[in-house]
Protein backbone atom coordinates (compact mmCIF):
# COMPACT_ATOMS: atom_id res chain seq x y z
CA UNK A 1 0.00 0.00 0.00
CA UNK A 2 1.01 3.47 -0.93
CA UNK A 3 0.45 4.50 2.59
CA UNK A 4 2.58 1.73 4.25
CA UNK A 5 5.37 2.73 1.91
CA UNK A 6 5.30 6.65 3.08
CA UNK A 7 5.02 5.85 6.47
CA UNK A 8 7.43 2.40 6.94
CA UNK A 9 4.99 0.98 8.60
CA UNK A 10 2.61 -2.09 7.88
CA UNK A 11 -1.10 -1.38 8.19
CA UNK A 12 -3.58 -3.88 6.13
CA UNK A 13 -3.08 -7.49 5.96
CA UNK A 14 -1.14 -8.99 3.42
CA UNK A 15 -1.65 -13.11 2.31
CA UNK A 16 0.92 -14.69 0.42
CA UNK A 17 0.52 -18.56 -0.43
CA UNK A 18 3.15 -20.92 -1.33
CA UNK A 19 3.69 -24.66 -0.78
CA UNK A 20 6.88 -27.34 -0.47
CA UNK A 21 6.94 -30.85 -1.26
CA UNK A 22 5.82 -31.25 2.48
CA UNK A 23 3.12 -28.95 2.90
CA UNK A 24 1.21 -25.95 1.44
CA UNK A 25 1.62 -22.56 3.62
CA UNK A 26 -0.43 -19.23 3.72
CA UNK A 27 1.73 -16.69 5.81
CA UNK A 28 -0.65 -13.83 7.07
CA UNK A 29 1.39 -10.37 7.05
CA UNK A 30 -0.14 -8.74 9.91
CA UNK A 31 0.69 -5.08 11.24
CA UNK A 32 2.63 -4.61 14.49
CA UNK A 33 1.83 -0.87 15.04
CA UNK A 34 -0.52 -0.58 18.40
CA UNK A 35 -3.58 1.32 16.13
CA UNK A 36 -3.70 -1.44 14.47
CA UNK A 37 -4.35 -4.46 16.89
CA UNK A 38 -7.59 -5.17 15.37
CA UNK A 39 -6.32 -5.97 12.21
CA UNK A 40 -3.32 -8.40 13.47
CA UNK A 41 -6.07 -10.10 15.54
CA UNK A 42 -8.17 -10.39 12.21
CA UNK A 43 -5.01 -12.17 10.35
CA UNK A 44 -4.16 -14.60 13.14
CA UNK A 45 -8.11 -15.37 13.99
CA UNK A 46 -7.44 -18.96 12.27
CA UNK A 47 -3.63 -19.29 12.28
CA UNK A 48 -2.00 -22.45 13.39
CA UNK A 49 1.41 -20.87 14.45
CA UNK A 50 2.93 -17.31 14.85
CA UNK A 51 6.42 -16.05 13.83
CA UNK A 52 7.22 -13.12 16.05
CA UNK A 53 10.70 -11.00 14.36
CA UNK A 54 12.59 -9.96 16.60
CA UNK A 55 15.61 -6.87 15.55
CA UNK A 56 18.88 -8.53 17.15
CA UNK A 57 20.07 -5.53 17.83
CA UNK A 58 17.16 -3.98 19.59
CA UNK A 59 16.03 -6.83 21.07
CA UNK A 60 12.84 -7.58 22.62
CA UNK A 61 10.29 -4.27 22.27
CA UNK A 62 6.74 -3.46 23.01
CA UNK A 63 5.45 -4.62 19.90
CA UNK A 64 7.39 -8.22 20.74
CA UNK A 65 5.35 -8.27 24.14
CA UNK A 66 2.27 -6.98 22.11
CA UNK A 67 2.32 -9.93 19.36
CA UNK A 68 2.99 -12.53 21.37
CA UNK A 69 0.22 -11.60 24.12
CA UNK A 70 -2.48 -11.57 21.07
CA UNK A 71 -1.22 -14.97 19.78
CA UNK A 72 -1.75 -16.39 23.19
CA UNK A 73 -5.07 -14.45 23.48
CA UNK A 74 -6.10 -15.71 20.18
CA UNK A 75 -4.79 -19.39 21.80
CA UNK A 76 -2.49 -19.73 18.33
CA UNK A 77 -0.30 -23.40 19.54
CA UNK A 78 2.64 -22.88 18.37
CA UNK A 79 5.03 -19.54 18.66
CA UNK A 80 8.67 -19.19 16.77
CA UNK A 81 10.22 -16.30 18.10
CA UNK A 82 12.98 -15.87 15.18
CA UNK A 83 15.70 -13.50 15.93
CA UNK A 84 16.37 -11.57 12.74
CA UNK A 85 19.74 -9.14 11.65
CA UNK A 86 22.20 -11.69 13.57
CA UNK A 87 24.70 -10.73 11.35
CA UNK A 88 24.43 -7.07 12.84
CA UNK A 89 25.94 -8.52 16.18
CA UNK A 90 28.64 -10.64 14.45
CA UNK A 91 26.58 -13.62 15.15
CA UNK A 92 26.93 -13.49 18.58
CA UNK A 93 25.64 -16.76 20.74
CA UNK A 94 25.12 -14.93 24.34
CA UNK A 95 22.88 -12.48 22.33
CA UNK A 96 20.68 -14.60 21.19
CA UNK A 97 20.36 -16.01 24.40
CA UNK A 98 19.92 -12.82 26.34
CA UNK A 99 16.97 -12.07 23.86
CA UNK A 100 15.98 -15.64 24.65
CA UNK A 101 15.97 -15.38 28.30
CA UNK A 102 14.25 -12.39 28.28
CA UNK A 103 11.73 -13.98 26.63
CA UNK A 104 11.14 -16.86 28.71
CA UNK A 105 10.59 -14.45 31.91
CA UNK A 106 7.02 -13.36 30.60
CA UNK A 107 6.20 -16.45 28.49
CA UNK A 108 4.92 -18.61 31.33
CA UNK A 109 2.12 -15.61 32.03
CA UNK A 110 0.72 -16.38 28.87
CA UNK A 111 0.39 -20.02 28.84
CA UNK A 112 1.90 -20.99 25.85
CA UNK A 113 3.22 -24.14 25.54
CA UNK A 114 5.24 -24.39 22.16
CA UNK A 115 7.27 -21.81 21.40
CA UNK A 116 10.54 -22.38 19.62
CA UNK A 117 13.80 -19.93 19.07
CA UNK A 118 15.48 -19.42 15.75
CA UNK A 119 18.62 -17.20 14.77
CA UNK A 120 17.74 -15.83 11.55
CA UNK A 121 19.73 -13.27 9.07
CA UNK A 122 17.14 -12.52 6.14
CA UNK A 123 19.83 -10.83 3.89
CA UNK A 124 21.55 -13.72 2.68
CA UNK A 125 19.06 -16.45 4.22
CA UNK A 126 20.97 -17.39 6.95
CA UNK A 127 19.01 -20.48 8.80
CA UNK A 128 15.82 -19.58 6.49
CA UNK A 129 15.60 -22.52 4.10
CA UNK A 130 19.26 -23.73 4.49
CA UNK A 131 21.36 -24.15 7.94
CA UNK A 132 24.21 -21.08 8.29
CA UNK A 133 28.14 -21.92 8.75
CA UNK A 134 27.93 -18.85 10.34
CA UNK A 135 25.77 -20.89 13.80
CA UNK A 136 27.92 -23.72 14.71
CA UNK A 137 26.56 -22.89 18.06
CA UNK A 138 23.05 -23.53 16.94
CA UNK A 139 22.27 -27.37 16.76
CA UNK A 140 17.90 -26.76 16.13
CA UNK A 141 15.86 -26.46 12.84
CA UNK A 142 16.10 -23.46 9.83
CA UNK A 143 12.80 -21.79 9.90
CA UNK A 144 11.38 -23.48 7.04
CA UNK A 145 12.23 -26.76 8.19
CA UNK A 146 10.35 -26.18 11.43
CA UNK A 147 7.23 -25.05 9.51
CA UNK A 148 7.12 -28.37 7.43
CA UNK A 149 7.40 -30.06 10.03
CA UNK A 150 5.40 -29.03 13.17
CA UNK A 151 2.99 -30.79 14.15
CA UNK A 152 -0.23 -29.41 13.77
CA UNK A 153 -2.68 -32.56 13.24
CA UNK A 154 -3.86 -31.84 17.30
CA UNK A 155 -4.64 -28.59 17.03
CA UNK A 156 -8.47 -28.89 16.32
CA UNK A 157 -10.58 -29.98 19.27
CA UNK A 158 -11.19 -33.57 18.40
CA UNK A 159 -12.67 -35.06 20.81
CA UNK A 160 -16.09 -33.17 20.79
CA UNK A 161 -18.12 -33.59 17.80
CA UNK A 162 -19.68 -30.29 16.13
CA UNK A 163 -21.67 -29.38 13.06
CA UNK A 164 -23.27 -26.54 12.95
CA UNK A 165 -26.16 -27.10 10.44
CA UNK A 166 -25.50 -24.14 7.38
CA UNK A 167 -28.48 -25.81 4.88
CA UNK A 168 -30.81 -28.39 4.88
CA UNK A 169 -30.12 -30.28 1.45
CA UNK A 170 -33.11 -31.42 -0.65
CA UNK A 171 -32.02 -31.74 -4.52
CA UNK A 172 -35.84 -32.97 -5.10
CA UNK A 173 -34.33 -34.34 -8.47
CA UNK A 174 -37.47 -36.47 -9.56
CA UNK A 175 -35.44 -38.29 -12.44
CA UNK A 176 -32.87 -39.44 -10.03
CA UNK A 177 -34.88 -42.23 -7.25
CA UNK A 178 -31.46 -42.09 -5.24
CA UNK A 179 -31.83 -37.72 -4.86
CA UNK A 180 -35.88 -37.89 -4.81
CA UNK A 181 -36.44 -38.31 -1.16
CA UNK A 182 -33.01 -36.98 -0.47
CA UNK A 183 -32.17 -34.89 3.05
CA UNK A 184 -29.05 -34.27 4.61
CA UNK A 185 -27.25 -31.52 6.77
CA UNK A 186 -24.97 -29.73 4.97
CA UNK A 187 -21.98 -27.80 7.37
CA UNK A 188 -18.05 -27.64 8.46
CA UNK A 189 -17.42 -29.72 11.04
CA UNK A 190 -16.04 -27.54 14.00
CA UNK A 191 -15.24 -30.04 16.19
CA UNK A 192 -14.33 -34.06 16.80
CA UNK A 193 -14.90 -37.37 14.41
CA UNK A 194 -18.02 -38.26 13.18
CA UNK A 195 -18.53 -42.16 11.59
CA UNK A 196 -21.26 -44.17 9.68
CA UNK A 197 -23.62 -45.43 12.48
CA UNK A 198 -22.60 -42.93 15.16
CA UNK A 199 -25.34 -42.08 17.67
CA UNK A 200 -25.78 -38.02 17.22
CA UNK A 201 -28.04 -35.60 18.67
CA UNK A 202 -29.48 -32.46 17.20
CA UNK A 203 -29.54 -29.36 19.48
CA UNK A 204 -31.57 -27.46 20.63
CA UNK A 205 -34.41 -29.96 20.32
CA UNK A 206 -32.79 -33.05 21.44
CA UNK A 207 -33.89 -35.47 19.37
CA UNK A 208 -31.56 -38.67 19.04
CA UNK A 209 -30.80 -40.49 15.54
CA UNK A 210 -27.95 -42.67 13.79
CA UNK A 211 -25.87 -41.43 10.78
CA UNK A 212 -26.62 -43.15 7.81
CA UNK A 213 -24.21 -41.98 5.45
CA UNK A 214 -21.66 -39.06 5.45
CA UNK A 215 -21.22 -37.46 1.46
CA UNK A 216 -18.86 -35.48 0.48
CA UNK A 217 -17.82 -33.48 -3.24
CA UNK A 218 -15.59 -36.16 -3.50
CA UNK A 219 -18.48 -39.14 -2.69
CA UNK A 220 -19.24 -40.87 0.39
CA UNK A 221 -16.89 -41.36 3.53
CA UNK A 222 -16.86 -44.02 6.57
CA UNK A 223 -15.92 -41.34 8.64
CA UNK A 224 -14.93 -37.43 9.04
CA UNK A 225 -13.41 -35.14 11.19
CA UNK A 226 -12.90 -31.46 11.81
CA UNK A 227 -12.54 -29.07 9.69
CA UNK A 228 -13.86 -31.01 6.66
CA UNK A 229 -16.93 -29.57 4.93
CA UNK A 230 -19.79 -33.06 4.75
CA UNK A 231 -23.57 -33.76 4.64
CA UNK A 232 -24.85 -35.62 7.17
CA UNK A 233 -27.82 -38.17 6.35
CA UNK A 234 -29.75 -39.46 9.40
CA UNK A 235 -31.87 -42.43 9.75
CA UNK A 236 -34.77 -40.99 10.91
CA UNK A 237 -36.57 -37.61 9.81
CA UNK A 238 -36.11 -35.59 12.48
CA UNK A 239 -36.81 -31.54 12.07
CA UNK A 240 -33.10 -30.05 12.36
CA UNK A 241 -32.75 -26.99 10.55
CA UNK A 242 -30.09 -23.68 9.67
CA UNK A 243 -28.48 -22.61 13.02
CA UNK A 244 -28.98 -25.96 14.43
CA UNK A 245 -25.65 -27.87 15.95
CA UNK A 246 -25.44 -31.53 15.52
CA UNK A 247 -23.02 -33.45 18.41
CA UNK A 248 -21.91 -36.47 20.52
CA UNK A 249 -24.61 -37.08 23.00
CA UNK A 250 -21.87 -38.04 25.18
CA UNK A 251 -20.38 -34.41 24.90
CA UNK A 252 -22.63 -31.60 24.96
CA UNK A 253 -21.48 -27.86 24.67
CA UNK A 254 -22.18 -25.39 26.85
CA UNK A 255 -25.79 -23.01 26.46
CA UNK A 256 -26.76 -20.16 27.79
CA UNK A 257 -28.13 -16.37 26.97
CA UNK A 258 -25.54 -14.88 29.61
CA UNK A 259 -22.29 -15.07 28.02
CA UNK A 260 -18.87 -13.69 29.10
CA UNK A 261 -16.54 -13.19 26.69
CA UNK A 262 -12.65 -11.44 25.82
CA UNK A 263 -13.06 -9.09 22.62
CA UNK A 264 -11.15 -6.85 20.43
CA UNK A 265 -12.66 -4.03 19.62
CA UNK A 266 -12.57 -2.56 15.58
CA UNK A 267 -14.58 0.15 15.09
CA UNK A 268 -14.27 4.03 15.97
CA UNK A 269 -17.17 4.38 18.08
CA UNK A 270 -16.38 2.63 21.47
CA UNK A 271 -17.81 0.16 23.06
CA UNK A 272 -20.31 0.74 25.89
CA UNK A 273 -22.44 -0.88 28.27
CA UNK A 274 -26.22 -0.77 27.78
CA UNK A 275 -25.79 -0.65 23.18
CA UNK A 276 -27.44 -3.48 21.29
CA UNK A 277 -25.69 -5.71 18.10
CA UNK A 278 -25.92 -8.89 16.43
CA UNK A 279 -23.77 -11.63 17.44
CA UNK A 280 -23.15 -14.14 14.41
CA UNK A 281 -21.89 -17.22 15.94
CA UNK A 282 -21.96 -20.67 13.82
CA UNK A 283 -24.36 -20.49 11.53
CA UNK A 284 -26.73 -18.29 13.29
CA UNK A 285 -27.36 -14.70 14.02
CA UNK A 286 -28.69 -13.40 17.36
CA UNK A 287 -29.55 -9.83 19.04
CA UNK A 288 -27.77 -9.07 21.92
CA UNK A 289 -27.30 -6.37 24.37
CA UNK A 290 -23.86 -5.25 26.37
CA UNK A 291 -24.67 -5.47 30.41
CA UNK A 292 -21.29 -4.45 31.43
CA UNK A 293 -17.49 -4.18 30.95
CA UNK A 294 -15.32 -6.23 33.34
CA UNK A 295 -12.42 -5.02 31.98
CA UNK A 296 -9.41 -3.41 29.69
CA UNK A 297 -6.07 -5.94 28.66
CA UNK A 298 -2.67 -3.66 28.55
CA UNK A 299 -1.61 -5.24 25.14
CA UNK A 300 1.97 -4.71 26.55
CA UNK A 301 1.63 -6.34 29.80
CA UNK A 302 -1.32 -8.14 29.93
CA UNK A 303 -2.77 -7.26 33.04
CA UNK A 304 -6.20 -6.60 33.26
CA UNK A 305 -7.08 -2.88 34.00
CA UNK A 306 -11.10 -2.86 35.75
CA UNK A 307 -13.36 -0.27 36.16
CA UNK A 308 -13.31 1.01 32.93
CA UNK A 309 -16.64 2.06 31.16
CA UNK A 310 -16.42 1.52 27.31
CA UNK A 311 -13.44 0.46 24.97
CA UNK A 312 -12.06 1.71 22.63
CA UNK A 313 -11.28 0.83 18.68
CA UNK A 314 -7.88 -1.70 18.73
CA UNK A 315 -8.63 -2.00 22.40
CA UNK A 316 -9.05 -5.66 24.08
CA UNK A 317 -11.06 -6.83 26.87
CA UNK A 318 -13.92 -9.14 28.79
CA UNK A 319 -17.48 -8.06 28.56
CA UNK A 320 -20.59 -9.55 29.54
CA UNK A 321 -23.51 -9.79 27.17
CA UNK A 322 -27.43 -11.10 27.44
CA UNK A 323 -28.57 -12.98 23.83
CA UNK A 324 -32.24 -12.54 22.50
CA UNK A 325 -32.03 -16.55 22.82
CA UNK A 326 -29.87 -19.38 24.32
CA UNK A 327 -26.15 -20.19 22.41
CA UNK A 328 -24.97 -23.22 21.99
CA UNK A 329 -20.97 -23.41 22.51
CA UNK A 330 -17.69 -24.48 23.77
CA UNK A 331 -15.07 -22.19 25.55
CA UNK A 332 -12.73 -20.42 23.52
CA UNK A 333 -9.43 -22.32 24.69
CA UNK A 334 -11.61 -25.92 24.08
CA UNK A 335 -12.38 -24.83 20.79
CA UNK A 336 -11.55 -22.10 18.57
CA UNK A 337 -14.46 -22.41 16.12
CA UNK A 338 -17.65 -22.81 18.33
CA UNK A 339 -15.93 -20.45 20.90
CA UNK A 340 -15.69 -17.30 18.56
CA UNK A 341 -18.09 -14.72 17.48
CA UNK A 342 -18.64 -11.61 15.80
CA UNK A 343 -20.83 -8.20 16.52
CA UNK A 344 -21.80 -6.56 13.71
CA UNK A 345 -23.72 -3.07 14.11
CA UNK A 346 -27.26 -2.81 13.83
CA UNK A 347 -28.62 -0.65 11.02
CA UNK A 348 -24.94 -0.13 9.15
CA UNK A 349 -24.23 -3.87 9.47
CA UNK A 350 -20.77 -3.23 9.96
CA UNK A 351 -18.29 -5.85 12.24
CA UNK A 352 -17.51 -3.65 15.11
CA UNK A 353 -15.90 -6.46 17.23
CA UNK A 354 -14.57 -10.18 17.26
CA UNK A 355 -14.88 -12.19 20.49
CA UNK A 356 -13.27 -15.11 22.49
CA UNK A 357 -16.32 -17.01 24.28
CA UNK A 358 -15.50 -18.22 28.06
CA UNK A 359 -16.88 -21.56 28.94
CA UNK A 360 -20.51 -21.82 29.83
CA UNK A 361 -20.73 -23.36 33.29
CA UNK A 362 -24.53 -24.84 31.83
CA UNK A 363 -24.61 -28.14 29.73
CA UNK A 364 -26.81 -28.34 27.04
CA UNK A 365 -29.32 -30.71 28.51
CA UNK A 366 -32.18 -30.72 26.17
CA UNK A 367 -35.60 -30.52 28.11
CA UNK A 368 -36.86 -33.68 26.16
CA UNK A 369 -35.59 -36.51 23.97
CA UNK A 370 -38.80 -37.96 22.88
CA UNK A 371 -37.94 -39.84 19.48
CA UNK A 372 -37.03 -43.35 19.90
CA UNK A 373 -34.13 -45.18 18.42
Amino acid sequence: MRAEREQGITIDVAYRYFATPRRKFIIADTPGHIQYTRNMVTGASSANLSIVLVDARQGIVEQSRRHTCIASLLRIPHLVVAVNKMDLVDWSEARFNEIRQEFEQFLPRLDMKDVKFIPVSALHGDNVVDPSPHTPWYPGPTLLGHLETVHIGSDWNLSDFRLPVQWVNRPNNPTDPALHDFRGFSGQIAGGIVREGQLVMALPSGYLSKVKTIWTLDGPLKEAFCPQSVTLVLEDDIDVSRGDVIVAPANLPGTGTDLHAKICWLHPRPLTPGRKYHLKHLTQTVPVAVTSIDYRIDISTFDPQPGVDSLAMNDVGAIRLRAARPLLYDGFAANRQTGSFILIEQGSNATVGAGMLFPSTKLAQPEYKDFAI
